[in-house]
């Protein structure tokens, strides 16, 4: 199998993603005549071709903020049949070469941090940061990943010119010290036992957060709710610390979330 990558810039293209948002979804798509003025106001749409079909896609439109011009990098869909093949990596370190020859440093967008197979992506496939979480930033969404939840999200950063980056250079995370332990139970189900959320002053963290989190609320709703609730006070105080969210580490069990001061990071003045 050979998966092609390539920027979409017609309407035809266009309409092709819509029919993979939908397979993806089962949502409204967006509207052909949106992505196509995004594209034409330095916005980004890439697709991943097996064959002639669309497999995948990354749409982005421009952003700016605190007169700081960047790419908003808002969707990122793979077919089901095609997961877990590294196409989302290809397609974003593509997205992020098209982004430079347009003149960005910078391009954003939004997981959910109890999603940890997007979050060992952005983090440590691709060494984005986050530091900035938004509370149920979608509001009350109706969708099978996101229904009864706050839909709260991580806004990463990804600095595409900095050694950070381009060296993929690896964060300094020894001696890590754990901020809570996976606790069981009575009903055998996973809860977050916090250690302490005091004197955060050593060079790393740890946090453990459940490894497939929807099969975890499709069981107990009132045990998802707990690790979004528990889970967001930890990552607001390590961000108003001056921590990052660098890595992701996987366990059998569990994955862990890795924090470092973001002044460590070196993210080119940013």
């Amino acid at each position: 199998m050979m998966i092609s990558i390539k920027e979409l810039k017609t309407i035809e293209e266009m309409e092709q993603v819509q029919q993979l948002e939908q397979r993806v979804w089962g949502i409204q798509p967006i509207p052909t005549h949106q992505t196509l003025t995004a594209i034409k106001n330095g916005g980004i749409i890439v697709g991943a071709y097996d064959d002639e079909r669309l497999i995948g896609f990354s749409y982005g439109f421009a952003g700016v903020k605190d007169g700081k011009s960047y790419l908003c990098s808002h969707m990122l869909g793979i077919d089901e049949t095609y997961r877990s093949q590294q196409i989302g990596e290809r397609l974003k370190f593509a997205q992020r070469e098209m982004a430079i020859a347009k003149g960005y440093d910078l391009m954003i967008w939004t997981y959910d941090p109890l999603e940890t197979r997007n979050g060992y992506l952005n983090l440590t496939k691709l060494n984005g940061i986050c530091d900035t979480y938004i509370e149920n930033c979608y509001g009350e969404m109706q969708d099978g990943f996101n229904k009864g939840l706050p839909s709260d999200r991580f806004e990463v950063h990804w600095y595409l010119t900095s050694d950070y980056v381009t060296e993929q250079q690896e964060p300094q995370i020894e001696q890590l010290q754990a901020l809570g332990e996976i606790v069981m139970d009575e009903q055998g189900l996973p809860k977050l036992h916090i250690a302490t959320l005091e004197h955060i002053t050593a060079p790393a963290y740890s946090l453990p957060v459940p490894k497939d989190f929807q099969t975890l609320k499709a069981t107990s709703q009132e045990h998802a709710m707990h690790w979004r609730l528990a889970t967001r006070n930890v990552f607001e105080t390590m961000f108003a610390a001056n921590y990052a969210a660098v890595r992701i580490q996987k366990n059998e069990q569990w994955n862990d979330y890795i924090f470092v001061k973001k002044e460590t990071l070196a993210l080119g003045g940013n």
